[in-house]
């Protein structure tokens, strides 16, 4: 198992380029399985997870060549020839959902095992179920498994989602490209992922509307063909190396990102005392102006604050002088990095759902942490890089799922890091 071993670093300063989303490109890896011919996918980032979902298009009969020179996934479908997905490959990545509404529209029947990722709360797939329930599909669950079919096929109808999950959204919309008649979701995920995935279908022939609101209306189309697309900008690495400015008093250039992606996160910045300017070459974030304090933060669903930022924020929070408030209220055990951190040397204190952070009582020191998923991992990296002295941070693959080059792009930038074969 491989760890990352940090020494304080001081102020980060300089540029980084930010990859592709990963919460984009996996969904639009997955609807590649409703077309026929062949797709060009770009700036894919290199990560564990795409890797994963390539294996298990591979495993469904599709040809996958990557690229990693070029950050190119090049897909070519001329035929699924099964709809059972390997559980060896499902149980590494809560993502490999995404498949199933693209075979059940493509195929009439998908078994999936119930997936696996990281331990951040309970993410039933209830929802997912709902909505391809309502288009006609019957589903059949036990403890591990889940299969559904459609031996008529998909038909149109309304979905309304008691809450705007991404992944059901997703799923519900690319099984709606193939179905019979309209779709409409209401109460959708408005995430920029969801909007990219419904560009990257639009592309290929679906004819989809208010993708970006709470309102999806999809209108089913016979077959979908291949196309070219370019995946956005991962809005939480951009997210992270913002923190890693304030967090570190540094100054750092963030290019390829888009700026309304992450507005709840510049406002949370500012309002601790960081300077963000978005310039004609990227976002700029300093936080070696004003002394930063402390703010509340409250995660929601998109456009609010992000759950996949909490624990980011949560470790520049116990840099910064005045008492701090996190609130999650998106998954229920989401502060497993708080324990981590109080390792570290911070003050933290968890009630439930919400952590008072009293703030910089003490610096923090080098510790031996664990990752206990992918964003605390990240959060726990940074923690490192300002804390005195010597700080291991082990389980390192949940970071590896989520961040391309991560620790390439933190030493460019001055930070003490290596990655080490444990």
């Amino acid at each position: 198992m491989a760890k990352y071993v940090i020494d304080y670093s001081g102020p980060l300063r300089g540029e980084v380029v930010i990859s592709g989303s990963k919460n984009a490109v996996l969904p639009i890896l997955a609807a590649t399985i409703l077309m026929e011919g062949e797709c060009e996918i770009s700036d894919v980032p290199n990560l564990l997870d795409v890797d994963v979902m390539c294996r298990i298009l591979r495993s469904l009969g599709l040809e996958v060549i990557e690229n990693w020179d070029e950050h190119t996934v090049t897909v070519i479908n001329n035929g699924i020839t099964t709809s059972v997905v390997p559980h060896e490959l499902v149980k590494l990545m809560r993502a490999s959902i995404f498949v199933m509404g693209p075979l059940l529209a493509r195929t009439g029947k998908a078994v999936i095992d119930l997936p696996g990722g990281c331990s951040i709360g309970s993410r039933p797939i209830d929802l997912h179920n709902k909505g391809l329930k309502l288009m006609g599909a019957r589903i059949l669950m036990d403890d591990t498994t889940v299969e559904a079919s459609a031996a008529n096929g998909l038909k149109g109808n309304l979905v309304y989602l008691d809450f705007p999950s991404v992944g059901a959204t997703e799923n519900v919309m690319m099984a709606a490209t193939l179905s019979a008649g309209v779709t409409t979701i209401e109460n959708a995920a408005e995430e920029p992922e969801i909007v990219d995935l419904a560009n990257f279908l639009t592309k290929m022939g679906a004819k989809i509307k208010g993708a970006g609101t709470d309102t999806i209306r999809i209108e089913g189309v016979e077959k979908l063909h291949g196309a070219r697309h370019t995946v956005i900008p991962d809005r939480i690495e951009t997210g992270t190396f913002m923190i890693a400015a304030a967090i570190s008093r540094g100054d750092i250039l963030i290019k390829n990102s888009i700026p309304d992606h992450v507005r709840p996160v510049i406002a949370k910045l500012m309002e601790c005392g960081a300077i963000v300017n978005d310039e004609v070459e990227g976002l700029r974030v300093r936080g070696d102006i004003n002394d930063l304090v402390a703010t509340d933060i409250n995660t929601l669903p998109y456009p609010g604050f992000p759950t996949d930022m909490q624990a980011l924020f949560m470790a520049l929070l116990t840099t910064v002088d005045g008492t701090s408030q996190v609130i999650e209220t998106v998954f229920e055990n989401r502060f497993m990095h708080a324990a981590e951190l109080t390792r570290l040397g911070a003050n933290i204190r968890v009630e439930g759902r919400k952590a008072i952070i009293p703030g910089n009582q003490n610096p923090l020191t080098g510790a031996q942490v664990v990752s206990t998923d992918l964003r605390a991992g990240a959060a726990l990296v940074l923690a490192g890089l300002v804390a005195k002295g010597h700080t291991e941070v082990s389980e390192i693959y949940h970071v590896e799922r989520g961040y391309e080059d991560f620790q390439d792009k933190l030493k460019a930038l001055g930070a003490k890091i290596e990655r080490v074969e444990d």
